[in-house]
């Protein structure tokens, strides 16, 4: 993973000017705690007439992949090319465990170019899956490429608000006390996915102009009438459904745990069932194998873990998948939220994740996997704390900027940072074992799972006002706009903690695979909530064994960990901070 900061300003030739010092000194600051383990920096200077475009290149580092750290930005020394990489690759591109990913897709975007100079980013990009953001600088033909990822799975921001320059950075920048050249606050932008941005920097232009970029869309076959490379690896949501089941209707009973075994037994949703395992399963794989060894004990990956049907059974594929009695971190995270506390300090904390994470983690210890060291981490946030660093995750959150960020992201943080007690079992009961700091570098999150399986209220409404098909349109929707959604800002929140986020949910695979799962076995709103919504990922995690989590009802983070409406007032989750 990776921090990435870039300036590029046009100012008069032979001149040195040093108003963007206090911005990029901020920037450095801010994107170095995505990145601890490397920094490095490069500039570079084009004549522009009478005129000069300067150009500074800031990488920050978390070795994650191969056998040593990869110094950034990288540069080759013969083109001149600069190329800074925040991402990971899962597929497309054999990377062998001793193997740095990013300087194997450094070198085939120099052998891509070799061959087809006009092309070269849009070939290399669309053999490669997973989570990035990048910068690459063509020093020869004076062109600055750019992009996240067709999912939006990694943060990069723009800036253009000032005249004659352009700052590109994994997170905004902040400055506290004076003016910048910049809006501290404002002018920063999330980059659109599913588009790769190119700057002609060979194009002489004028300040006002300065900044404007070509545009190479990622399109879905049926629409890439053209035949471009930039192909998305994955389908559009079907809108079929199967012939109905022959269990009922589901409209009259009420199901619980034994309707579910029930189920397991329908002919026609095992094979769906099977296949979401085995693509889960393999996504899975993929993220967590190539992670470094740290030492014994030393955990490399952890969960996200409210106890729900989407992480609980992330944590249940991930023990088939790890080396048996590697140890795997469960972080529930809880806030003291003073509008709902009622108890004693003992009871502040016993908000609903907390219940179902210890719930989950008993699942985990006593069906999945006894004999690995699962260790649940309880953060329990206290509304003092949670104010002490308000002000540094409203920072992260830019541009994001509602009430409903500010809950998300207060959950996401302390939960990625990792700092609580430690639980073990005694007898019937759990306790407290000792103050812990988690130490995985990786953290495993259910995004995605909610938007291609119905896991929304609004989904359940989209099926009360038109049955199948206004449901079909609503879930083809959600899912097309992935992209545009919050995975910037959660990558933003989650890095600032020396972690980085990995989304099994979002493995191209898997969307290819649900894609193309007939409507009606993804999810089913005939039956009730807690069941009909998510129900082929409810029946996987029956089968694998979890079958307490398997009927929780979804509840969002925010109201979970009860980090919504802290404060008194009328506020609205879409209301600005």
């Amino acid at each position: 993973m990776c921090g990435i900061q870039i300036l590029i300003e046009q100012v008069e030739a032979g001149s040195h000017d040093d108003a963007y010092a206090s911005i990029w000194a901020n920037l450095t600051q801010i994107n170095s705690h995505r990145g601890p383990d490397a920094h490095g920096e490069v500039s570079a200077t084009l004549p522009d007439g009478e005129m000069q475009i300067n150009l500074k290149f800031g990488a920050h580092v978390l070795h994650l992949r191969g056998s040593h750290t990869q110094k950034q930005p990288m540069v080759d020394s013969e083109s001149g090319d600069i190329f800074c990489w925040n991402g990971e690759i899962f597929d497309g591109l054999g990377v062998d465990s001793s193997d740095n990913d990013g300087a194997l897709l450094f070198d085939l975007l120099l052998r891509t170019k070799a061959k087809d100079p006009s092309e070269f980013i849009a070939r290399a990009f669309s053999k490669i899956e997973g989570p990035y953001a990048f910068v690459y600088f063509d020093r020869e033909q004076r062109k600055l490429w750019f992009s996240r990822d067709y999912l939006g799975r990694r943060s990069l921001l723009v800036n253009k608000s000032s005249p004659g320059a352009l700052l590109i950075s994994s997170v905004a920048s902040f400055i506290e006390g004076r003016e910048p050249p910049v809006d501290s606050n404002g002018g920063w932008v999330e980059l659109p996915a599913q588009v790769i941005y190119c700057m002609d920097l060979g194009v002489a232009t004028s300040a006002e102009s300065f900044g404007s970029f070509d545009e190479y869309e990622w399109s879905y076959s049926e629409e890439n009438k053209d035949g471009g490379y930039l192909t998305l690896p994955f389908g559009q949501v079907t809108l079929v459904s199967c012939d109905a089941d022959t269990a009922g209707s589901g409209t009259s009973a009420s199901y619980q745990l034994e309707d579910l075994k029930q189920f397991q037994h329908i002919g026609v949703w095992q094979p769906y069932i099977d296949g979401l395992e085995s693509v889960l399963t393999v996504a899975i794989r993929a993220r967590v194998m190539s992670i470094p060894d740290r030492g014994v004990g030393v955990p490399r990956v952890g969960v996200l873990f409210s106890g729900g049907v989407d992480c609980i059974t992330i944590a249940a594929l991930l023990a088939r998948t790890l080396p048996p009695g590697e140890p795997v971190e469960l972080f529930n995270v809880a806030f003291e939220n003073p509008r709902q506390t009622n108890g004693t300090k003992q009871s502040i904390y016993d908000v609903p994740d907390r219940k179902t994470g210890r719930s989950g983690w008993l699942e985990l210890c006593t069906k999945i996997d006894p004999q690995r060291d699962w260790r649940l981490v309880e953060v329990d946030v206290p509304y003092g704390l949670a104010l002490e660093h308000q002000a540094h995750i409203r920072q992260l959150l830019e541009p994001s900027a509602t009430v409903m960020d500010m809950s998300i992201g207060m959950a996401l943080w302390f939960a990625s940072r990792g700092e609580g007690w430690l639980m073990k079992r005694r007898g019937d009961s759990i306790e407290r074992q000792e103050w812990y700091q988690g130490m995985a570098r990786v953290l495993l999150l259910g995004m995605g799972a909610d938007e291609q399986l119905g896991g929304y209220s609004r989904h359940r409404s989209a099926w009360d006002r038109g049955g199948a098909q206004e449901l079909g349109r609503e879930i083809r929707l959600d899912v097309r706009r992935i992209a545009t959604r919050n995975l910037g800002r959660d990558d933003r929140v989650v890095s600032d903690n020396s972690k980085e986020s990995r989304y099994p949910f979002l493995a191209a695979n898997v969307v290819e695979y649900l894609s193309a799962v007939p409507l009606n076995r993804k999810m089913d709103m005939q039956y009730p909530r807690g069941i009909g919504e998510k129900l082929l990922l409810r029946l996987l995690a029956h089968q694998l064994g979890l079958t307490q989590a398997c009927v929780l009802a979804k509840r969002a983070i925010q109201f979970g960990a009860r980090t919504a409406k802290m404060e008194s007032g009328r506020t609205k989750g879409q209301d600005s901070l």
